[in-house]
């Protein structure tokens, strides 16, 4: 008895879409990695800093001094391999280990985009991405028209995903009845040609654009899925994207996202782009045959089903992981505990004063920790209002010192201010920090927002 399910697994549609996109894919992380690469960041985040970071969980992987350099080459080839489609298996996994290795060296570098790349390429690794106009294709001297149908949608719920989880932590009082953090970052937008002195300080502005972006978020992901309104849902796509990358310097995102749109085009407008592909490629090596013609077999295989249990789990843990604050009592935007890789994006602005006291437990003394000596001015300013942060600053700095006293305790004097609101004490001063250890129980020593911010 066939279930709407397995009708829809059954379901085959034309490849150009997915080798579009594994094109553009490989081209857009060649050019990313060549941009960090020329702009120092490698030496500037990974190797200047004496400490970094650590997820939970993952404290091994950390940078391997001028070896790290390695990483980004083999990040950067995998993903020219990815590209042209060569050994595409074993490329797209080695991209994912490396960029995923890098994205995760120090938490002090977390970008919702790093993220996004990182789950994408390990959704691709299931994928048949190197089904046509790719070396394996070509040396295979087989083109596979058609895939399966969900190989595709996929990669559009993730995108969906992306947009709409990012539009309901929208629906929050600080973001729509105060505009806020939009009302702090557009009034510093002053030296904006025409529009910086005007336009960008106007409070009707900062209001326009916060519910403005809560509706694109929830409704963009409807009007790519539907035929008449998809050219439409691209333009707001293209323009939101151009318009944020103006504004806010966030790197690629916006130029991902944009691309990424691509793929609910239907396949004509792919076909488009893989024939100027080929003559492009023609005019290169004039006589070159790309494609040899043969329907994919649609017979199901044991790993087949193992593929889909695999991308089955991966999507509950999508739907269903951003939720976990619920967890946690207080406020999300202050504690932060289930805030990173829920997409929320942009969603606050924090400000953070703290220091730490190293003390003896037994003779009293104490003296005050110069965080500039072990913390790049970048790791101070998002240690100091990220508890975690603070709390794995505190072990480092009970370790560092612990041979300068017989029983040594660490204490954080921490301030913070939330969106605009008056600053106040972040850290129970009274707990030492050194003998608090990370998991993911609910932090008790953050003191409680003294303000509620209703919403999601």
């Amino acid at each position: 008895m066939n279930t709407p399910l397995k009708n829809y697994i059954n379901q085959y549609s034309d490849s150009s879409p997915l080798i579009v996109f594994r094109i553009g894919f490989g081209i857009l992380m060649c050019y990313s990695l060549i941009r960090f690469w020329l702009k120092g960041w490698i030496e500037t985040l990974y190797l200047n800093p004496s400490f970094h970071f650590s997820y939970y969980g993952f404290e091994w992987v950390k940078p391997i001094d001028e070896y790290t350099y390695l990483i980004f080459i083999l990040c950067f080839i995998s993903s020219f391999f990815v590209a042209i489609g060569y050994r595409y298996k074993l490329s797209i996994i080695l991209f994912f280990l490396s960029f995923t290795y890098i994205e995760m060296m120090d938490k002090t570098t977390y970008l919702n985009h790093y993220y996004f790349i990182s789950i994408l390429s390990f959704l691709m690794i299931f994928l048949p991405a190197n089904a046509g106009y790719s070396i394996d294709s070509f040396l295979n001297k087989k083109y596979y028209t058609q895939i399966p149908r969900w190989n595709i949608d996929i990669i559009k719920i993730l995108i969906a995903i992306v947009y709409l989880y990012s539009g309901i932590a929208k629906i929050n009082s600080d973001w729509l009845f105060e505009a806020m953090p939009l009302k702090i970052w557009l009034n510093s937008k002053y030296d904006l040609p025409i529009i910086g002195e005007s336009l960008m300080q106007k409070n009707w502005i900062h209001y326009f654009m916060s519910w403005g972006g809560m509706i694109y978020d929830l409704t963009i992901p409807f009007l790519l899925i539907i035929n008449r309104t998809r050219i439409l849902g691209f333009i707001l796509v293209v323009f939101f994207h151009v318009f944020t990358a103006i504004l806010f310097p966030i790197g690629m995102f916006p130029y991902i996202m944009i691309f990424s749109s691509l793929i609910f085009f239907n396949k004509r407008f792919h076909k488009k782009v893989l024939k100027y592909l080929e003559e492009l490629l023609l005019t290169i090596k004039p006589g070159l045959d790309l494609t040899k013609t043969k329907i994919i077999n649609k017979s199901k295989t044991k790993f087949e089903k193992i593929k889909l249990s695999i991308i089955a789990i991966f999507l509950i843990v999508q739907l269903l992981f951003p939720f976990r604050y619920f967890l946690y009592p207080g406020e999300l935007f202050w504690h932060e505990q289930g805030y990173r890789f829920s997409w929320r994006v942009m969603l606050m602005d924090k400000v953070g004063y703290t220091t730490f006291k190293i003390k003896d437990k037994k003779s009293g003394n104490f003296f005050m920790v110069d965080n500039e000596k072990f913390l790049s001015p970048f790791q101070e300013k998002q240690m100091s209002f990220q508890p975690d942060f603070i709390l794995e600053y505190a072990h480092f700095l009970g370790k560092n010192f612990s041979d300068e006293f017989n029983e040594i305790e660490v204490y954080a004097e921490s301030f913070v201010a939330l969106n605009g609101r008056p600053s106040q004490r972040f850290i129970d001063p009274t707990v030492n920090l050194y003998g608090e250890r990370e998991s993911f129980k609910n932090k008790t020593w953050v003191l409680p927002l003294n303000d509620e911010i209703k919403g999601f």
